[in-house]
């Protein structure tokens, strides 16, 4: 019996060392270390505060071709959509009317010669005669007088020749300015009405293409701050400043232009007024009626603060970033945002200091007031000066 006793006893006393060592395996494991982020500080670059607006490339001369004379439409000398040079043949209207009219008025402008030929002649003989008391004083008045006739007819003749001339040129239009031509608005065989009133006929409409201008409006503010921008220099009334466009598929503005006109009253009902720019177009890449947005100068050049865009969170309606402190624990900071640069950077307008390290990989894994792991990372160099949009179509946040 004793021994069974022993037994049972060697049984618990083994249970109890194993549960006891399973115990001393199955500790609980300590806090997770700190997360690992990746901090760089600001980078300082002197930057420029654009606007953004919307616009139409319009172009800087246009012109519609009608017809001068009326008639029928001979020919046409031109290709759809052809570039063509001043002076190039365009339209050609039967001429043998107007030929036949340029005819009979040097015809009768040689009568009216030949008849003041006459009464000149006749005049001579009557100063004679009237010196010799052969002819009345009435008979030379009368014979003077028909001598002016004759040179007032000959005038009228001479003018009618030369509107049967103008006239005959007219049957051929050629282009008054070097640009590219649309489509032929009439086909040969049909009947052109011309002339200076309004109901003459279109045949076709040129528009120059290189340079072309830009058109875009502004409200009041921003034209008071461009004027105090510019000051008394060259730039003032944005003349001579220069903007940068994109068209709707680029990604930046790339091309480049000067402004050559702000106009000079401000619209009473929209409250903005007009501005222009011109730039070279000698791809023909630009084309009159098409939108693009314009970049305008809105500031001197100043420092500023950039940071990645990636950095950036959001709570709510306010931004922010992480800070890390001496201590290595990430604190949540508000910040005022500019324009994005590059694509990459953001202008910090308030908020951060030139020496803040801001966590710029790891928000994810970032809490506030956390403790974390920072890595520093090299700066993003860049130009000396930037671009930075900060425009009424494109606000910071």
């Amino acid at each position: 019996m004793s021994s069974i006793r022993a037994r049972f006893a060697a049984i618990a006393l083994a249970v109890l060392v194993a549960s006891c060592g399973g115990e001393t395996k199955q500790q609980p494991a300590g806090a997770p270390p700190p997360p690992q982020v990746t901090v760089a500080k600001p980078v300082m670059r002197t930057v420029v505060d654009y606007d953004e607006y919307v616009g139409r490339f319009v172009a800087i001369d246009a012109v519609e071709v009608r017809a001068r004379v009326s008639g029928y439409l001979d020919g046409v000398h031109f290709k759809d959509g052809q570039l063509v040079k001043q002076g190039d043949l365009l339209f050609t209207i039967d001429k043998r009317p107007f030929q036949t009219a340029l005819d009979q008025a040097k015809a009768n402008l040689a009568q009216a010669r030949a008849n003041l030929a006459f009464t000149e002649t006749d005049l001579a003989r009557a100063q004679q005669l009237v010196r010799d008391r052969t002819i009345t004083e009435q008979a030379f008045d009368q014979r003077t007088q028909a001598k002016r006739v004759a040179e007032a007819a000959v005038a009228a003749q001479e003018a009618a020749v030369r509107q049967a001339t103008l006239d005959l040129e007219f049957t051929e239009l050629r282009a008054p300015i070097t640009g590219r031509i649309g489509d032929r608005r009439v086909s040969p065989g049909n009947l052109v009405t011309g002339g200076t009133g309004g109901a003459t006929t279109l045949l076709a409409h040129i528009v120059t293409y290189d340079p072309i201008r830009f058109e875009f409006t502004f409200d009041e503010a921003a034209y008071l701050r461009y004027q105090r921008t510019a000051g008394d220099g060259p730039a003032s009334r944005a003349g001579g400043l220069e903007v940068s466009l994109k068209l709707i598929d680029e990604p930046g503005f790339t091309h480049k232009g000067r402004m050559d006109f702000v106009d000079n009253v401000v619209d009473r009902l929209t409250g903005t007024i007009r501005g222009r720019a011109v730039l070279p177009n000698p791809k023909d890449l630009f084309t009159p009626g098409m939108f693009a947005r314009v970049q305008v100068p809105a500031s001197p050049a100043q420092p500023a603060l950039l940071i990645p865009d990636v950095a950036i969170g959001s709570e709510q309606v306010r931004k922010y970033v992480f800070v890390v402190d001496g201590e290595n624990t990430a604190k949540q900071t508000f910040v005022t945002l500019g324009q994005l640069v590059d694509g990459k950077l953001r202008v910090i307008k308030s908020g951060l200091s030139e020496n803040d390290r801001v966590i710029v990989n790891g928000m994810a894994r970032t809490r506030p007031n956390q403790k974390v792991t920072p890595k520093d990372e090299t700066p993003p160099t860049g130009p000396q000066a930037t671009s930075v949009g900060a425009g009424t179509s494109a606000k910071a946040e």
